[in-house]
């Protein structure tokens, strides 16, 4: 049996081109450019990854996260906590009120807009309050949207797809994870 085992290797080896280095782009400028360059691609891509299995490209996503994440330092990159718009909950303030040394009125009225039917809280500028030199001043406190982007290790990820490929542009993980998807699923190959 050990004599079949490095020619069905190798003969699987040369059929799975990813098994390569990944090559991890994390400049954000490139990033922007090439994002806009490919808007039409990741439209098709769009339309190809609703047409796959569901489960099987949830498992992608999550290996392909659990190998790029590590290598993107998200605390010297910023750009969400630039552009995005983030949800809060009354009990999130409460912890940062607690960190901050300040009341939950006080930090609402500085930090927070609520809609209209007082449901909704969301942080009330962009870029966020607590971005300084690239870095959260509030990290162990942030929110959980905060903790949670980009959302890659969620399942259902075809779900989202609209919402991931808005990310595309600005977040160097979805950006790679992404262009990898494309790599492994041979999509324009």
């Amino acid at each position: 049996m050990r004599g079949h085992a490095a020619p069905v290797f190798l003969s699987v080896f040369r059929r799975l081109p990813y098994l390569r280095s990944l090559q991890i782009t994390t400049t954000l400028a490139d990033i922007a450019a090439k994002a806009e360059a490919k808007d039409a691609e990741n439209q098709a891509f769009r339309t190809f990854l609703q047409s796959q299995e569901s489960d099987s490209i949830d498992e992608l996503v999550q290996e392909l996260d659990a190998l790029i994440t590590p290598q993107i330092d998200c605390t010297t990159c910023g750009n969400c906590c630039r552009s995005l718009m983030i949800n809060v909950t009354a009990d999130e303030i409460n912890v940062l009120a607690a960190h901050l040394g300040r009341t939950e009125a006080d930090v609402k009225k500085e930090y927070v807009e609520t809609g209209s039917h007082g449901g909704i809280m969301i942080m009330n500028t962009i870029p966020c309050h607590f971005l300084k030199n690239d870095c959260c001043t509030i990290y162990e406190q942030r929110f959980a949207e905060c903790r949670e982007f980009p959302g890659l290790h969620n399942p259902q990820f075809t779900k989202r797809l609209f919402a991931t490929l808005a990310h595309y542009g600005r977040c160097p993980i979805i950006y790679n994870v992404i262009e990898e998807m494309k790599v492994r699923l041979r999509f324009n190959s």
